[in-house]
């Protein structure tokens, strides 16, 4: 399928933000890391990747608005316009430590999510990989030039899961229990479970097939924005813990075909009435 403009506006600022990626990846040792929180770093990579997504996005679509991990939100010219989505890189962790998982989050929305906003596009670039997931509303999902399809699996006992497991910092210890009870019982109940750090990356291999679904708790808009799409693009369903289509909103979702998400939804509520 040959990109849209919309989408080679997206690649070229993934692209270019990917080459500092690699460049200071391959010094990971040696970078300029700041404290953000109690356990959150981020990198100088990671503000310089945003800066240079940012000016390719803003020259291509002058007047569209931001909403950014570290730059926060930039409104739109016009009140109810159309906005980017930007994580430039998903999988800090992963990246600090050296560990080559890590991925370029962008997507589009066609005006506000408080006034009904719907993601228009989005995109997710690995650029260990070289793999670019990307969908439009309505045009379905790729990846790099491949169509993609959410896996068919229908049994639990044959599914294997991502997730992301909390961390110093984030979540009470009640919450943390509540992860592990869910994590409990969706391990005895599937083919296994896997935490790879980056949900952007999770929810883009929902979509290739790799992974059956994918559950997560208070995430941010820029973590799934791009991946929601993708995912529902490639035949997959999306919502959050109580099967409404607010994932975005509430920081919590779910993912996979309509039987793993319909399994996970059933398998996170019984682990809340245990």
């Amino acid at each position: 399928m040959a990109q849209s403009a919309l989408i080679n506006v997206i690649w070229k600022a993934a692209e270019r933000a990917a080459r500092g990626l690699l460049r200071d990846f391959g010094e990971v040792e040696n970078l300029q890391v700041s404290r953000k929180g109690v356990a959150d770093f981020v990198s100088n990579a990671d503000l310089d990747a945003e800066k240079i997504i940012v000016a390719e996005l803003a020259k291509a679509r002058p007047g569209w608005g931001f909403i950014m991990e570290e730059g926060g939100v930039v409104a739109p010219e016009e009140n109810d316009g159309p906005s980017w989505i930007i994580d430039p890189l998903d999988g800090t962790t992963n990246y600090i430590h050296g560990i080559p998982h890590f991925s370029i989050s962008i997507a589009a929305i066609d005006k506000p999510l408080k006034n009904g906003g719907k993601l228009i596009a989005g995109a997710i670039f690995d650029p260990i990989r070289n793999e670019f997931f990307f969908a439009e509303a309505g045009k379905g999902a790729f990846l790099n030039d491949r169509r993609l399809r959410v896996a068919g699996r229908k049994r639990l006992d044959e599914a294997l899961f991502a997730t992301g497991i909390p961390f110093m910092g984030r979540g009470s210890d009640e919450q943390h229990d509540h992860y592990l009870a869910e994590l409990k019982t969706v391990m005895g109940s599937s083919s296994g479970v896997r935490q790879m750090g980056s949900a952007a990356l999770d929810l883009a291999w929902v979509a290739a097939g790799r992974v059956d679904g994918f559950w997560e708790h208070g995430l941010d808009i820029w973590d799934v924005a791009a991946g929601v799409i993708i995912v529902r693009e490639a035949g997959g369903m999306v919502s959050d813990h109580q099967a409404r289509s607010k994932a975005l909103e509430s920081g919590n979702i779910v993912a996979g075909n309509s039987s793993m998400h319909s399994g996970l939804l059933k398998m996170l509520k019984n682990s809340r009435q245990k």
